[in-house]
């Protein structure tokens, strides 16, 4: 995993674990709206975390839960087939449809991987949600935020959300922070191999990643990472 890409997963984490607070909470039935973007961002990380809080105590007895949790709260509002199609890029014409099919909930079980880690390292900070904008002509709108650091710089985020025109239903397929978008960086990172090894190579290559237990590091474990990578 690039530098990039390290930073953006870290930056996640401390994003979404803003959203614990009750000012972001939801009872657990609350329904959540795909027509509006910008709600739909706010209610499901809410009821994530309300879940994520509630199983403490069977996630800290088995960490694997986290992928349970993330499979059942956010993949239904990410659109995995999406963020796959725009990682193969350039390649995909050099791709059969039995590959990519082999390929897309490969990659949507790394993707679940990737985000049940990082929920093992929030910690709490105050987030801001910019305005909600008019959305009726737009096809693609972004829901930004920002990550308030005391006595450091902000951290601005955006979730880029995609509106399917069957449906008219919006999800997320994509996360910038500072300016660095988590699927490019995924893109980077495997287009060579791709280009080098074939994509059944790369099915195979996320498929392990995505096998993976999900691990809780302690504090000064975590610390030291973020020293090394600072550095």
């Amino acid at each position: 995993m690039n530098s990039n890409l390290k930073a953006i997963m870290l930056i996640t984490a401390m994003l979404l674990s803003v959203l614990m607070p009750a000012a972001y909470a939801v009872e657990p039935e609350a329904t959540v709206d795909k027509t509006d973007p910008y709600n739909m961002i706010k209610v499901v990380a809410g009821k994530t975390f309300e879940r994520f809080a509630n199983e403490q105590l069977a996630i800290q007895a088995d960490p694997n839960l986290l992928k349970v949790i993330v499979r059942e709260e956010l993949m239904p509002y990410i659109n995995y087939k999406y963020s796959a199609f725009k990682v193969i890029g350039p390649h995909l014409k050099n791709t059969t449809a039995q590959e990519r099919e082999d390929f897309v909930p490969v990659f949507r079980e790394y993707l679940v991987t990737s985000y049940a880690q990082v929920f093992t390292l929030y910690d709490k900070q105050p987030v801001e949600f910019a305005p909600a904008e008019n959305f009726d002509d737009k096809k693609i709108v972004a829901v930004d935020t920002r990550v308030i650091m005391a006595g450091r710089d902000n951290i601005d985020v955006s979730f880029k959300v995609r509106k399917d025109r069957r449906t008219n239903q919006w999800k997320a397929f994509d996360m910038i922070a500072e300016g660095v978008s988590l699927l490019d960086s995924k893109q980077a990172e495997l287009n060579s191999i791709i280009r080098q090894k074939g994509l059944p190579y790369v099915t195979e290559l996320l498929k392990t990643k995505a096998e993976r237990d999900i691990v809780f590091k302690n504090k000064a474990q975590q610390n030291d990472s973020a020293e090394k990578k600072a550095g």
